[in-house]
């Protein structure tokens, strides 16, 4: 098992760029580069008894959010956010502040 989690840890390792930015899209003389937010996590155990049973586990995950793109084009290279990932991720921290800032004012208020 612990072979089996090394080259994962190898392959993972290896291939972490380009998992986050992906292959160049050549459209209308524009390119594009697109870029993800992307975490893994895997887990593993094995564990023998006393009278030799033989026991294992294992275990993964991940996700990959999609951030934007970079593009080339005759203005240059810049970068264009996917705004419904800004939506998605803003309205939990809008709330979560709205949620702090009210907790601050009341305690000030005391």
């Amino acid at each position: 098992m612990t072979n089996t989690s090394l080259r994962l840890a190898e392959t993972l390792t290896s291939n972490g760029i380009r998992s986050v930015y992906g292959d160049p899209i050549e459209l209308d003389g524009v390119t594009l580069i697109p870029v993800a937010l992307v975490q893994y996590g895997f887990g593993s155990g094995s564990m023998g008894g006393e009278d030799d049973r033989s026991a294992g586990g294992g275990g993964g995950g991940g996700y990959s959010i999609p951030l934007g793109a970079y593009v080339r084009d005759e203005d240059g290279l810049h970068f264009r956010p996917n705004i419904i990932t800004l939506i998605a991720v803003g309205i939990p921290f809008v709330f979560v502040s709205g949620l702090v800032w009210t907790r601050i004012i009341r305690a000030l208020k005391r």
